[in-house]
């Protein structure tokens, strides 16, 4: 019997993440953006004085927002947290200058909820249900599984604050994997796969930004956990960081879904 051929995973060349990586300058720090001190700096250190509470136009009041259903990209923590690389991310951020900034509480809270978003915003309101027509769960019930590669660490050049580990999906056919799943959901392709791992409670002075810098260049080609997924999620939330939130369904790729 002939051996299963190894994923082929898309490239940097092929993705978004090396134009959307935040952009350190020498010899300055790194200051909270303004649209992480609305969504996730009311929720990881609500006393900041940087905090913005509410801003007009924008439906955040404190960092929570109304309820909104979005189909995602599950990452399993049992599976993170037992990734030797994982482990040693973690130590090199807890022995980092800027340790004590992170918001280690709440990394635990929302743990068992790590994704990353495919399609967000598919429904929004208080009674937001699932936005899926039924050509698109029959799609996505024959798509098969999805092998992807997460990669760390990685800041954005939105919401700086949040640290991530960066999804790599399996390219076939010099397809992009995800990018085949938004154009079932008729959204337009990403190249942007992110995971939200950790947040930030404070600004980072000159030192810390450069270690931070420093990590971000030594892990962006090391990879941290290989998964093959036969689901996706309809994950609501009431705010960003989902730690009001939760599994709605269990939207698999192959077979029929499951409601909670």
């Amino acid at each position: 019997m002939a051996a299963t051929a190894a994923p082929v995973f898309c490239s940097d060349d092929a993705l978004a993440y090396r134009r959307s990586r935040t952009r350190f300058a020498p010899g300055e720090g790194l200051v909270l953006d303004e649209a992480y001190r609305l969504a996730h700096l009311p929720l990881v250190a609500p006393d900041h004085p940087a905090v913005i509470p509410a801003k007009v136009g924008r439906y955040y009041a404190r960092g929570r927002h109304p309820r909104v259903v979005s189909l995602v990209l599950p990452v399993p923590q049992a599976s993170l947290a037992a990734a030797p690389a994982h482990a040693e991310l973690e130590r090199e951020l807890r022995v980092a200058p800027f340790a004590h900034k992170i918001a280690w509480d709440v990394a635990a809270r929302r743990a068992g909820r790590l994704h990353a978003t495919l399609c967000g915003s598919l429904a929004v309101g208080p009674a937001a249900e699932p936005a899926l027509t039924p050509a698109q769960r029959t799609a996505l019930a024959g798509f098969g599984p999805v092998t992807v590669e997460l990669r760390g660490l990685f800041s954005g050049n939105v919401n700086l604050g949040r640290l991530y580990l960066r999804v790599y999906p399996e390219c076939r056919d010099g397809v992009d994997r995800l990018a085949d799943i938004q154009r079932i959901m008729g959204r337009p392709p990403s190249g942007l796969y992110v995971v939200g791992l950790h947040a930030l409670t404070d600004d980072l002075d000159r030192r810390e930004a450069a270690s931070l810098a420093a990590l971000i260049e030594s892990w962006w080609d090391r990879p941290i956990l290989r998964l093959t997924l036969d689901a996706l999620w309809l994950l609501w939330a009431t705010d960003d960081q989902v730690l009001d939130g939760g599994v709605l369904e269990r939207v698999p790729l192959t077979g029929t879904a499951d409601r909670d």
